[in-house]
C-alpha cells in the first residue's frame, strides 16, 4: 500500500507550486545535510506522506543544478532519507508533436532512455542507452485523462542530428535532462519510479528551445502543479497493480 511518496524536482520554479499549495514546510533540521546542495520539503495530502527534493542551487553560478549528476545524487540520498513506497520524477520538458505533444501537456512517462550516452562497444551500448521501464499507471492515465509516453534523458537542452536519431528511434515523447538517471537511482533501491512531466516546449518544432522554454517555464509549472495533487490523491493509499 501506498503510504509515501517523494518527488524529485530539478528548478526551483518547478518545485514552488507544489510546495504552496501542499503546504510543505523544509525540513528542519536538514534530512539530508552538505555538503549536498539539494533541498528537502514535507507534509500530508490526503492521508499521504508527502516528500519533495529539489537538487538546489550551485554555489558557484547561483542557478538550479540541472542534469543527471545533481539528479541522481538528490533520488539517492532521499531515498535513503525518506524511504518512500513511490518516486515521482515531475518536472518539466520538451515535447515532440510527432507524438502528439503541445505546449502545457501534462504526461506520464512510460519508460527512460538516454539520448546523449552513446557507447559503441558490446554491451555498454545496452548500458549507455539505459533503457527501463517505469511503474505502469493505466488506471491513473485514463482517470486523469493524461498522455504517456517515453522520457529521454541528456545534459544539454539542445541537442545534435545523433541525439535526435536515437530518441526518434525510440519512440521518445519527451525530452528533458534528469528521468533516467532518477531511474538508475530509484532501481539501486528497488522503488518504483513515476514521471509526471508539463511541456515548455517542441522539441521537432520551428522555434528555438531556449526562447520557448523560458517563455513557457511558469505556465507549466503551473499545469505541473494543477496535476500532481491529483496524481497524489489517487496513489493515495493504493496498491501498485491497482494504479
Amino acid at each position: 500500500m501506498i503510504k509515501s511518496v517523494l518527488l524529485v524536482f530539478a528548478m526551483e520554479a518547478e518545485a514552488q507550486p507544489l510546495i504552496q499549495a501542499l503546504g510543505l514546510k523544509e525540513d528542519v533540521p536538514a534530512k539530508i545535510v552538505g555538503p549536498a546542495p539539494c533541498v528537502t520539503y514535507s507534509g500530508e495530502h490526503q492521508g499521504l506522506a508527502v516528500h519533495v527534493v529539489w537538487n538546489g542551487k550551485c554555489k558557484d553560478h547561483g542557478v538550479d543544478n540541472v542534469g543527471t549528476v545533481p539528479a541522481s545524487l538528490s533520488t539517492y540520498l532521499a531515498v535513503l532519507a525518506f524511504k518512500p513506497d513511490v518516486v515521482i520524477s515531475a518536472g518539466t520538458c520538451g515535447g515532440f508533436k510527432a507524438q502528439g505533444a503541445a505546449i502545457g501537456d501534462v504526461f506520464l512517462g512510460s519508460a527512460v532512455i538516454n539520448h546523449d550516452r552513446r557507447i559503441p562497444l558490446p554491451a555498454f551500448d545496452k548500458y549507455g542507452l539505459g533503457h527501463a521501464a517505469l511503474l505502469a499507471t493505466p488506471h491513473l492515465q485514463a482517470a486523469l485523462g493524461l498522455k504517456s509516453g517515453v522520457v529521454s534523458s541528456g545534459n544539454s537542452l539542445d541537442y545534435t542530428d545523433k541525439c535526435m536519431e536515437i530518441m526518434t528511434g525510440h519512440g521518445a515523447a519527451l525530452k528533458e535532462m534528469e528521468a533516467a538517471a532518477i531511474a538508475w537511482a530509484c532501481a539501486l533501491y528497488k522503488v518504483p519510479l513515476m514521471c509526471v512531466k508539463a511541456v515548455t516546449d517542441i522539441v521537432d518544432g520551428d522555434r528555438p528551445t531556449a526562447e520557448e522554454f523560458l517563455e513557457n517555464l511558469h505556465s507549466a509549472a503551473a499545469a505541473l502543479q494543477g496535476t500532481l495533487p491529483k496524481v497524489l490523491g489517487f496513489l493515495a493509499g493504493k496498491e501498485l497493480q491497482a494504479l
